[in-house]
């Protein structure tokens, strides 16, 4: 007899194992209303507003009942790797954020709440909920707005479990370079096709060009915008079919049987990558947080340049 399969409620992407932890604005509109929706928070929760210097923008209007919360907070210059154990920790608690709370992240621009959602898995938070199109699908159905300050909450007492919870979703340097050397393990640069051949670096502030000698290109988004996740993104910001986005990895050996870690210039395209793999609920994923900003300023770390090598600079 085969096996049952759970009903997934409408409105919810049914294509996902974890098809909870990606909601639309009318669940959260109905979160914030108090009336009863599907896979509802089990305990208490947070609506937080994820943004790099957008507090102003915040201020002007955002999703009423939300918190803010500032990437820089959560990674520190020069490489942007996330700030040490006990300051995550403590901005967690800051924030009224157990292991049990419920997490919902929405941002003006995808990656910002990835980031946090991803660091937030690491931490141990439970249930960390995406926003799927983010605040732009929020103003795009017309849902109320509100201005000014943030909804604060009392601050945490404690996390209530081990900090982190989850280390193994995060990878340093060390053990990206034995990632390289394991028959089982995957380097994936969620990065576009001009940066993984090293026809650009992708950002103002790394001088190198090129990409980690041995990793697989996952893709990102189309031309030069180191912005984009188009692989994975329709153009209203909202989540590719599961299935397409596995496909489009699985042509270049990138699959969920393997030991897999994301890496892009600093962290923010693969943490979108693993927040989705996570949802396919891929079993071994992890984010390279240095990623190649941290990679290529060390002399001794193996680099590729393809496009040197070979002169094409078309994707295959």
């Amino acid at each position: 007899m085969p096996a049952s399969h759970p009903v997934v409620p409408a409105g919810f992407p049914a294509h996902l194992c974890r098809w909870q932890q990606l909601v639309a604005p009318a669940w959260v509109a109905g979160l914030l209303a108090d009336t009863p929706i599907a896979a509802a928070p089990a305990a208490s929760w947070r609506l937080l507003e994820v943004g790099y210097g957008t507090r102003d923008a915040f201020l002007r209007d955002h999703i009423p009942q939300a918190d803010y919360l500032d990437t820089t907070e959560l990674e520190q210059a020069p490489v942007w790797n996330k700030v040490p154990d006990d300051a995550l920790l403590r901005l967690l608690l800051g924030h009224g954020i157990r292991h049990d709370t419920t997490v919902i992240l929405y941002s003006r621009d995808a990656l910002a709440a990835a980031r946090a959602a991803q660091l937030m898995l690491y931490a141990g938070v439970g249930d960390v909920r995406l926003l799927d199109g983010g605040y732009a699908g929020w103003r795009r159905l017309g849902l109320p707005v509100a201005c000014g300050a943030a909804q604060r909450c009392r601050p945490a007492i404690d996390f209530g479990t081990d900090f982190p919870a989850r280390p193994e979703y995060l990878t340093d340097m060390h053990g990206a370079r034995q990632l390289l050397h394991q028959a089982g393990g995957t380097l994936v640069s969620i990065r576009t096709w001009k940066e993984f051949i090293g026809a650009t670096s992708g950002y103002s502030y790394i001088p190198a060009c090129g990409g980690i000698a041995g990793a697989r290109w996952g893709h990102a988004g189309a031309g030069d915008d180191v912005n984009s996740m188009s692989a994975f993104q329709h153009p209203d910001g909202t989540m590719r079919a599961a299935g397409g986005i596995a496909r489009r990895w699985a042509a270049n050996s990138i699959g969920p049987e393997r030991n897999t870690v994301f890496y892009c210039g600093t962290g923010w395209r693969a943490s979108l990558a693993f927040f989705y793999a996570w949802l396919m609920a891929w079993p071994n994923i992890s984010v390279y947080d240095g990623g190649w900003c941290e990679w290529s300023r060390d002399p001794d770390n193996p680099v590729i340049c393809r496009i040197a090598a070979s002169g094409d600079a078309t994707a295959d």
